[in-house]
């Protein structure tokens, strides 16, 4: 589909993104498009390829196996979430609402629930702190896929490295990096925005479990 067959909300959409975030790579042979921490972005292009990069935070990394329609997110809680599943605490509401924008994204566009594919990535201890946030956020993305019944068919969760994602949507492949190097540690300051942003914020919208 090109471009000329886009909506005008996803031609904005596309648009809005040229540049630093959605660019040619030669040497991947696609459109990058980056999704930054408190994102999500679902595409129906064969050409694009979602690139992310995760610290504490998690990403999943969702696709149709039959229609060609698929997307990543990238989220992290607030903090540490405690207590049963179901009772939408403040923090899992965060979680849960960056799962369903995904998941309701995907499926508005044509997929359907029983083929839904799902590879999660991400929830590394890199923030250091009691709390031990990526594993909290690691623990919430399994919990969601037991809760809402989905087969997670790949994953690759915590760890002390954060990892570089390169999720091609309408096939399922995924390139992962471990980055290692301490340079490379620079990008957890958009990951540390990103949680004081939520402390300082409610989660927007009401969340509706798939229940």
């Amino acid at each position: 589909m090109g471009a000329a067959h886009l909506s005008p909300e996803r031609r904005h959409e596309r648009d809005a993104l040229d540049g630093q975030r959605r660019y040619y790579d030669p040497h991947i042979k696609g459109t990058v498009v980056k999704v930054l921490p408190g994102e999500h972005y679902v595409t129906e292009y064969p050409d694009e390829v979602l690139v992310t990069v995760l610290g504490s935070c998690v990403s999943a990394c969702i696709r149709d196996t039959l229609v060609p329609v698929g997307g990543m997110n990238h989220f992290m809680l607030p903090g540490e979430a405690r207590g049963r599943w179901g009772e939408a605490t403040h923090e899992m509401r965060y979680g849960q609402f960056a799962m369903e924008q995904l998941i309701n994204d995907v499926l508005k566009r044509g997929a359907r629930r029983d083929r839904l594919e799902v590879k999660l990535f991400g929830g590394a201890n890199v923030i250091r702190s009691s709390l031990n946030i990526g594993t909290s956020n690691a623990e919430f993305v399994r919990s969601f896929m037991r809760a809402e019944q989905l087969k997670i068919a790949a994953e690759d969760l915590g760890g002390d490295y954060p990892r570089r994602i390169h999720y091609f949507p309408l096939t399922g492949k995924v390139q992962r990096l471990e980055m290692r190097r301490d340079p490379d540690r620079v990008v957890f300051d958009s990951e540390l925005r990103y949680r004081d942003r939520l402390r300082e914020q409610p989660v927007d919208g009401d969340v509706e479990l798939f229940t």
